[in-house]
């Protein structure tokens, strides 16, 4: 497994939008990262069975969906585009059903590609069926079975890139969210999330080499995303799913370790410290993205993109038409601001924008913003192993928020300030040695929530 030893991008002017040390082109000649942002869209079904007598209705629906795209792309001068399909439960334990859907989404894409030179590209991110047995079995079974068998027909069916929302440790990670128990926290995503990431994205960049496709990435969203929510709800604190997200960079890092080459997937908001350490493009999610969840980093996420994308929209009529078509028309029209600034060199103000406007109001968003990400992805590559790496990051984000607050550069309420302590005396008390952390929690797991030796301990 690769080790990134420092940053591909170690200033943070540097970290912006539509450019990437490493970019990735795709077979029909999308540029991803070498100074453009595109667009990505994804989509899904309004609520209804999928089975053998609704698929028909269901392939025509996906089938209307890009074609209308499509026809919108040409009508508003884009040149190009990604589409993600984000498949249903249904769709992964039937894996025929995703991989005739990808087939035919792509046959749409070349056919635009050749009569009008339409640059795409399809991304294909099948659900982790693996969480819907509990306590889960991560490493063999029909859930596994499928989930490879999906990977492996949509990646021959026209799927260029590969990702996943994957979900080792969550079984661990949603309890200690509700109780804002960061020990319990670090342990899920860089002890049991770190050692699923490693297995589970070695088979996938391994199906990757084999199709002739790009391995593009995981993402916290399970993890990060669901503290975020929890966030917004006023369920837990947002200094503590601040420190989350941080923390799930090491968790999220592990696919590019094992030979992911992106572009990263949208909903991972850890991904701008991603972008610092491998310099792999990225897809990123905010404003754009409200449809699908509220969140307060809606501009701050835009700073370091080279994909934009809506995260996600039900196929339902609208008053400008239907709702994927017009999500993608928003998301062009960002694009075409980003792209604008980058065309006469005032993408450095733009950005600027993007992160002053977020990051003062709100700790979520402060962590997000490249001068924060810079010194966070440096501490991630100079730990020595994962659970250092997030103990690290998880009391460098808290001391920096408590600067902030001290210095009137950060709103937070009153009833959150005491966190900050709470967790940094959570964590000053941990070993430096992880087998020592492990030893130390694992009397804690409940053997009727969580499959120890799924993760190899």
């Amino acid at each position: 497994m690769k080790r990134f030893q420092q940053l591909a991008i170690s200033n943070a002017q540097d970290l912006i939008f539509g450019k990437a040390p490493h970019p990735v082109v795709t077979r029909r000649g999308l540029v991803i990262g070498g100074g453009k942002v595109y667009p990505e869209i994804n989509f899904t079904l309004p609520p209804m069975e999928i089975n053998d007598r609704t698929f028909p209705n269901i392939l025509e629906m996906y089938k209307a969906i890009v074609e209308d795209i499509c026809k919108r792309a040409l009508d508003l001068y884009v040149d190009g585009f990604v589409v993600e399909f984000e498949t249903l439960m249904e769709m992964t334990k039937n894996p025929h059903y995703a991989i005739e859907l990808t087939s035919a989404m792509n046959d749409i894409l070349e056919k635009y590609y050749a009569q009008h030179g339409l640059k795409t590209a399809l991304r294909i991110t099948p659900n982790d069926l693996r969480e819907f047995l509990r306590p889960p079995i991560l490493r063999s079974g029909e859930f596994w079975e499928k989930m490879l068998e999906t990977f492996a027909g949509c990646a021959k069916a026209g799927a260029e890139m590969l990702s996943i929302e994957s979900t080792g440790g969550k079984e661990i990670h949603d309890a200690a969210l509700l109780m804002c128990h960061i020990r319990e926290v670090l342990f899920a995503l860089t002890v049991l999330g770190v050692r699923d990431m490693t297995f589970l994205w070695e088979h996938i960049v391994e199906i990757a080499s084999q199709s002739g496709t790009f391995a593009g990435g995981d993402t916290a969203c399970g993890f990060g995303n669901t503290a975020m929510i929890l966030a917004e709800r006023r369920h837990i604190p947002k200094v503590f799913s601040s420190v989350v997200r941080t923390i799930s960079a090491v968790r999220s890092l592990v696919a590019y370790e094992q030979g992911a080459i992106g572009p990263g997937k949208d909903c991972g908001y850890e991904n701008v410290f991603l972008k610092a350490i491998t310099g792999l493009p990225m897809s990123m999610e905010g404003k754009s993205a409200a449809c699908a969840h509220l969140s307060s980093v809606g501009n701050v996420a835009s700073a370091a993109c080279d994909l934009w994308s809506n995260e996600s929209i039900e196929n339902i009529k609208l008053l400008g038409g239907m709702a994927p078509t017009i999500c993608f028309e928003q998301l062009v029209y960002d694009c075409r601001l980003m792209n604008q600034a980058l065309k006469t060199g005032t993408d450095s103000v733009l950005k600027s924008l993007f992160v002053q406007s977020d990051t003062g109001l709100d700790p979520q968003a402060f962590v997000l913003s490249p001068e924060m990400a810079i010194p966070i992805a440096k501490i991630i590559v100079e730990s020595p192993t994962p659970y250092l790496a997030g103990k690290n990051v998880a009391l460098f984000t808290i001391e920096r928020i408590r600067e902030a607050l001290q210095q009137n550069q950060l709103h937070i309420e009153e009833r959150e300030i005491a966190y900050l302590n709470l967790m940094e005396e959570q964590l000053s008390g941990l070993p430096e040695e992880e087998s020592r952390f492990i030893e130390l929690m694992l009397p804690s797991i409940d053997p009727a929530k969580c499959r120890i030796e799924e993760y190899g301990l």
